[in-house]
């Protein structure tokens, strides 16, 4: 008999305390990601890539956020092997504080004009650890939540971690918004107050260790250890087996990260504050990103919600169909200079930002077998960032300027949602599906339209959808 089914393991207190862990552990992380994102989009290119001259010196700011996801992939990998191996909760704090150390350590960084290239080396540097971490820690935090979720409500504790994202960019953009438009406003800003944000990464370490420390480890890799079921080298395993699977799941992804990172990459910051652009106002701007991360919060929880009711697949082509409204209109409305038709154009966008986002840490967990679930889940997670979110800004900045229109940015963001579209179409709904090792057999198959599946695996799918 599974652990999942006894009833101790899923009281009230501890869903509450796993809830409250995941949630605040994936801000901080979050926070730490898009300060720097933020950071990029108004000033680095000046401070740390200046004799590029102006232009370039943007679209290498931007590369310099999409660098840190090509090492998604490896931080994917060893938290992965690690915590198929060792535990989901290890890999957890492990990665939170590698994280906020790097995150710290930028803000003491000299800059291009003190150090020369030295600066630059070491923000590329301290870059590439935030990439390492973060491609580690989502796979543990969403198990942790899944894992620990009574089944019936995967999708709601599934979202949790998810809220991090929109709460880590309320986080980031508001603290930045308040530095540049009260404590440093002006020339001050570029000075010091850009590094106030990162300084601050190092309380919020101390915060996340505590929280993430207290929770229990996930009870399906408990009762792998306990059958002594860990898989020698999961990732082996993974692509000798569901190499397909990583793929259609990246590809899943792929769609809601090009589209976020709009926003939480900096570009709609840069492009519309740039002085030989729209030249909108720095702190209004941030203002108006902020109150969107509440909105794509929202609808992030909403999936959550819909995800139980409907099912994981429904609720993602709900959500792609409107995110594939929202692109063009949102730089019409960016277009227009106007402060309140940006925030309108935002908020637009993360309706379907919140609903592509909230139900995929289920999706993803009922996906893959227990005993390489966290490389399963963490490395799709990490090649969807690369397909999606990398460069788009990069993207999005070559663009504009190669063809001196927003439409090339709108009609990029569009193919890649539907082909995000078209991966949800060949994955089949879970929901539901026992996550334990005792049923690792019906895990192994079934997870799209490609796979064998024995007539038995065919009736329980049924009767679930």
């Amino acid at each position: 008999m599974s652990t999942l089914s006894h009833p101790q393991r899923n009281t009230a207190q501890e869903n509450r305390r796993v809830a409250f862990a995941t949630i605040i552990g994936t801000t901080i992380e979050w926070y730490d990601f898009f300060i720097y994102a933020n950071a990029a989009g108004l000033v680095f290119a000046k401070l740390f890539f200046e004799p590029a001259g102006n232009d370039i010196g943007i679209l290498l700011s931007f590369a310099s956020i999409g660098l840190s996801f090509l090492f998604r992939p490896l931080g994917a990998f060893l938290a992965g092997h690690f915590g198929d191996r060792l535990g989901r909760r290890a890999m957890l704090v492990l990665t939170l504080v590698l994280m906020g150390s790097a995150t710290t350590l930028i803000g003491v960084l000299p800059t291009y004009e003190t150090a020369g290239v030295i600066a630059p080396i070491l923000l590329l540097t301290l870059r590439i650890l935030q990439g390492v971490s973060a491609g580690g820690e989502w796979g543990g935090a969403v198990l942790m939540a899944v894992e620990h979720a009574p089944r019936g409500r995967r999708g709601l504790f599934g979202s949790f971690p998810q809220l991090g994202v929109p709460l880590g960019m309320i986080l980031a953009s508001g603290i930045l918004a308040l530095m540049s438009g009260v404590i440093s406003p002006g020339a001050a800003f570029a000075e010091w107050g850009w590094r106030v944000p990162f300084l601050l990464s190092f309380v919020l370490i101390i915060v996340g260790f505590i929280v993430r420390r207290s929770v229990e480890e996930s009870p399906v890799f408990e009762e792998i250890v306990q059958k002594k079921q860990q898989t020698r080298v999961p990732i082996v395993e993974l692509f000798k087996k569901h190499w397909l699977l990583v793929i259609i799941a990246a590809l899943v992804f792929a769609g809601n990260n090009a589209a976020g990172y709009m926003t939480t990459g900096g570009y709609v910051l840069n492009y519309s504050t740039n002085p030989k652009g729209l030249a909108m106002d720095r702190t209004e701007v941030l203002l108006a990103v902020t109150v969107s991360a509440f909105s794509w919060l929202i609808f992030t929880l909403v999936a959550g919600f819909l995800a139980d009711s409907i099912g994981r697949k429904k609720t993602y082509l709900i959500g792609y169909a409107s995110l594939i409204a929202a692109v063009f209109p949102l730089f019409w409305l960016v277009n227009t200079g106007n402060i309140w038709a940006l925030l309108l154009g935002l908020v637009l966008l993360t309706v379907g930002l919140g609903l592509t986002y909230g139900p995929q840490a289920a999706l993803y967990s009922e996906l893959f077998p227990a005993s390489i679930r966290f490389s399963g889940v963490a490395i799709s997670y990490a090649l969807g960032s690369i397909l999606g979110g990398a460069f788009a800004p990069t993207i999005a900045t070559a663009l504009v300027q190669a063809t001196g229109t927003t439409t090339s940015v709108s009609i990029y963001l569009l193919i890649v949602a539907l082909v995000s579209t078209g991966a949800v179409l060949v994955i089949r709904e879970r929901k539901g599906i026992d996550l334990g090792i005792n049923n690792q057999a019906e895990q192994e198959v079934g997870a799209t339209v490609f796979d064998k599946r024995t007539a038995a695996v065919r009736g329980q799918d049924s009767a679930r959808v």
